[in-house]
């Protein structure tokens, strides 16, 4: 069904590409810090959603059409953007939901569908990550086995690689975040998040 020795290099390299910094490790990073692991789990559903599907429509061509109208990616890089500088402004002034409160007061929780629909746009909005798909993905499939079986072994090694790199980092902003509390420095701790938030949307903008 899959050619081993292909797997062998596959493994390790995307491997490396998913632990490596990028906006959405960021993400995780921070809602760790804010909504804790299990609730960036949501995050981390819709993000995994989104790079399926690149990875799927990169392998298939639909990625080489896509990269010619820049367009779709600016209104999904906008949307997202203006989305992550409006919560990192209210976490730097420690206002709205995914502010963190001081010792004591109740926390507020963004939605679920808030959070899911954040990473699956983080995941799609980046032509970097299409074209990468479309030049790395190929390469690892053998033309003289099936398709499709390949395609799904793939795309799932790479969820789950995505998966384990993301609550790895959301995993480290809450032990951050409750180091910070700890310390009574939360305000500190809101202005981090709020700078990573601030980060993440721009490098979605310049991506």
């Amino acid at each position: 069904m899959v050619n081993l020795a292909l797997m062998g290099a596959f493994i390790p390299t995307f491997l490396f590409v998913s632990v490596t910094p990028g906006m959405c490790m960021t993400l995780a990073m921070t809602l760790g810090m804010t909504q804790g692991v299990r609730r960036t789990l949501w995050m981390m559903w819709g993000e995994m959603l989104g790079v399926a599907l690149v990875a799927i429509l990169a392998v298939c061509g639909v990625a080489a059409m896509m990269l010619q109208f820049p367009a779709v990616f600016q209104w999904f890089k906008m949307a997202g953007a203006i989305f992550l500088v409006y919560i990192g402004g209210q976490m730097w002034w420690a206002k709205g939901k995914l502010a963190i409160p001081q010792s004591g007061v109740r926390r507020e929780l963004l939605p679920r569908r808030t959070l899911f629909s954040q990473g699956f746009v983080t995941a799609v909005s980046n032509p970097k990550g299409w074209a990468f798909h479309m030049a790395l993905l190929p390469p690892f499939i053998d033309s003289q086995l099936a398709f499709w079986p390949q395609l799904l072994v793939l795309v799932f090694l790479i969820i789950l690689m995505e998966f384990l790199s993301m609550l790895l980092y959301a995993s480290g902003g809450k032990a951050l975040g409750a180091f910070f509390q700890q310390q009574n420095k939360v305000q500190w701790l809101n202005r981090i998040a709020a700078s990573l938030m601030f980060g993440v949307a721009l490098w979605m903008l310049l991506g």
